[in-house]
């Protein structure tokens, strides 16, 4: 047992990771008594992670700094289904296609913040084990350990109930699914400790009870606080829309302002979760409000983007804020491609803001342009529709007053 291991949720509990776990002190002797391995799980909803995820995956960070194992494990199989957790309706189902696609998506993301691979780090999906087992052979290996009567008293299948919304019976089945995950991945991997959302913890509790009835296996787990900024926002969330973590989703530098622009009453909070900073540094840092502040919120900004795009990226952000912000002036900006090929068969600016991930949709893109807020090359742009000019090699977009981009046709 080295110091790190000795010191893990001491050091974790002081950054504000931990908000609930099924027995604390025992498992601070699990995780200072050997190399364990740990899971967090992600529905595949979306390709890419937003800001909203990045709580889980800086913990696991953490905890691979302190020699443990992490397995991120991709629902493939039960995000056709939907987690029903704190939800007043169904979620939408989604096409396999769009399933794996999805997870080619999130996949990604994995790899900025741990080491994969080999003796490293696992992405699992759980189609792997749920695809093939029958439903009679389910209810035989996991339902016969579950009461509908304690099921039923669980925060979100009660707060659906008692506001009449529908809850069919496949959602009322996801909690078994992911005990059952709980319990596999702690066959084949040896996996102990499973980490969620505060949202996630009677599906937690129910993967360490199967594991314990059924398998005579001491099983753990671990919630995080769940994250809303000092002004009421969900963490993830933004005027505009998500906060990816994918640079072909959000360009770096809107990632960037994301950072710049919290609350003041979060830099110090934000600090200690989203950065590896010592805290003795975070208390220097936010010791002293005004420009001080405002100076933090930049440290903020570039560990953060360093992590999700790297440091080149970080310093471009930076250095494009400063030019727009500071000086009033939009010079080294982020740049984005377009490949000639696209341009030359004919494309709008509604279009090409879409392929270069600044709007997510041309609907999105039309909205903006009828609310006077996008520019083309300096001039107001009163339809989004617009072609853009075959044989042109550069564009410089501004969405909004602070939001300006190079568009490079390449190839």
């Amino acid at each position: 047992m080295n110091d790190t291991q000795d010191r893990l949720i001491d050091h974790l509990q002081a950054r504000g990771f931990i908000h609930q776990s099924t027995d604390l002190e025992a498992l601070r002797t699990h995780l200072a008594t050997g190399s364990r391995t740990i899971y967090l799980g992600f529905d595949a909803t979306a390709d890419s992670l937003h800001v909203g995820h990045l709580q889980g995956l800086m913990l696991m960070r953490w905890l691979q700094k302190a020699g443990h194992r992490p397995i991120l494990l991709i629902g493939g199989a039960t995000t056709r289904i939907g987690d029903p957790s704190f939800r007043d309706e169904s979620r939408p189902i989604l096409s396999e296609a769009q399933i794996q696609a999805n997870i080619a998506g999130i996949t990604r993301t994995f790899g900025r913040y741990l080491n994969l691979g080999e003796g490293a780090g696992l992405v699992v999906d759980n189609a792997q084990w749920l695809d093939g087992i029958g439903y009679l052979q389910f209810l035989d290996q996991v339902g016969r350990y579950f009461s509908i009567n304690r099921l039923l008293t669980f925060d979100a299948v009660r707060q659906r109930l008692d506001r009449e919304h529908s809850l069919s019976f496949l959602e009322f089945g996801y909690t078994l699914l992911q005990a059952h995950d709980f319990t596999e991945l702690a066959r084949q991997y040896d996996c102990t400790v499973q980490l969620g959302g505060a949202d996630q913890w009677a599906n937690i509790i129910n993967g360490v009870e199967l594991g314990r009835r059924r398998d005579n296996r001491q099983l753990f787990g671990l919630t995080m606080p769940l994250l809303t900024s000092s002004d009421g926002k969900k963490m993830g969330k933004s005027v505009s829309g998500a906060v990816w973590l994918d640079g072909s989703r959000l360009a770096p530098f809107d990632f960037w302002q994301f950072w710049r622009n919290c609350d003041d009453r979060d830099v110090g909070r934000f600090l200690a979760l989203f950065t590896e900073l010592s805290l003795e540094e975070i208390q220097a840092l936010t010791a002293q409000g005004g420009a001080a502040l405002n100076q933090a919120k930049c440290v903020l900004a570039d560990h953060a983007t360093a992590l999700a795009h790297g440091e080149a990226a970080a310093k471009q952000a930076h250095a494009a804020a400063i030019a727009v912000f500071a000086h009033g002036e939009a010079a080294e900006l982020t740049t984005l491609t377009i490949p000639r090929a696209q341009v030359q068969a004919g494309i709008t600016l509604a279009e090409l803001l879409v392929e270069t991930g600044l709007q997510a949709s041309r609907s999105a893109a039309r909205r903006l342009a009828e609310g006077r807020g996008l520019r083309l090359d300096g001039a107001l742009v009163e339809s989004a529709e617009l072609e853009m000019d075959r044989q042109a090699s550069q564009w410089r977009v501004s969405l909004g007053k602070k939001r300006h981009f190079d568009i490079k046709v390449v190839g």
